[in-house]
């Protein structure tokens, strides 16, 4: 008779979910393998035309021709880019929106990128913000926002248009934009908004002025009409050139021959004539020497 205690030896006995799971697969496995071989082993022109397609969708992707083959496959199901509306231009032609559109090589729907078309056109010089639509089947709208010009800059020998933000848009054409505030010298174009529209408050001098001349990035010279320079100083500008004005109405400076009016100096006003003006008074001063000698001599001692 066998003790009660006696050791057993250990038995593996597999998991009850454990065995339940593999029994499962091994019926789902023998069902499946039991479906395939009902069918016939492919072909190698199958095999071969999965291969070649797939290795030129490959090559397709890695050589950037996909818009390509979009367009190939899109245009004969009728959705060929037909229709483009373009709005918000005014300086910027149809055309060359047009001919933007096209560089990212899309001719239909599906393989037009907005994104990139949108890109394009912000690169173009006047156009600040663009927007493009894509409206199917064959519609692209294209919204666009253009730069506003406000001065006209000269660089060095160059002339530029430029909006307020001081950004060259377009050289210059003759004949165009002449009436915009010319501005000159370094800086002259990002700070010429800023004193050209506080110079608003005189409208009398900024009729007569021809340019506005940044000098050293620190200060403004205006030239007149006439050629006159009005020198104004760093701090005070614009209340500097409203004595000028003030000076003008009540003893017609602007008129006079002078070359030069300095108003740097806070407390006085310094003048330089013309030529000719500096000549007729020399010669008046001469003239005037003259006859206080004459006199002198003429009085008893």
């Amino acid at each position: 008779m066998r003790s009660l205690n006696a050791e057993r030896r250990p038995v593996a006995v597999p998991s009850s979910r454990l065995g339940f799971r593999l029994s499962v697969a091994g019926r789902r496995l023998a069902a499946l393998g039991e479906r395939l071989s009902h069918f016939p082993a492919p072909r190698f022109g199958v095999i071969a035309t999965v291969l070649l397609t797939s290795t030129g969708l490959y090559g397709m992707s890695l050589g950037q021709h996909t818009t390509t083959v979009i367009d190939a496959v899109s245009q004969p199901l009728g959705f060929s880019i037909d229709k483009i509306d373009v709005s918000g231009n005014s300086e910027t032609s149809e055309i060359d929106v047009l001919q933007a559109l096209w560089q990212t090589g899309a001719q239909s729907l599906p393989s037009l990128d907005p994104d990139a078309a949108r890109q394009t056109l912000e690169g173009m010089p006047w156009i600040e913000k663009a927007s493009v639509a894509k409206t199917y089947p064959d519609r692209v709208a294209i919204t666009l926002t253009e730069r506003k010009p406000f001065a006209l800059w000269q660089k060095g020998r160059e002339l530029f248009v430029v909006d307020r933000d001081g950004r060259e848009i377009v050289p210059y054409v003759v004949g165009r934009f002449s009436g915009l505030p010319f501005v000159v010298g370094t800086g002259a174009a990002l700070h010429g908004a800023e004193f050209v529209e506080a110079m608003e408050v005189l409208p009398e001098l900024r009729a007569r002025v021809k340019a506005y001349i940044r000098v050293g990035d620190r200060r403004w010279d205006l030239r007149l009409e006439n050629g006159m320079t009005v020198r104004l100083p760093e701090e005070g500008a614009i209340e500097a050139a409203a004595d000028v004005s003030r000076m003008d109405r009540e003893l017609g400076l602007l008129s006079r021959d002078i070359l030069v009016v300095d108003m740097r100096i806070e407390d006085r006003v310094v003048v330089r004539l013309t030529p000719d003006a500096l000549v007729r008074r020399d010669a008046a001063m001469k003239e005037r020497m003259k006859n206080i000698k004459r006199s002198q001599k003429a009085k008893p001692v």
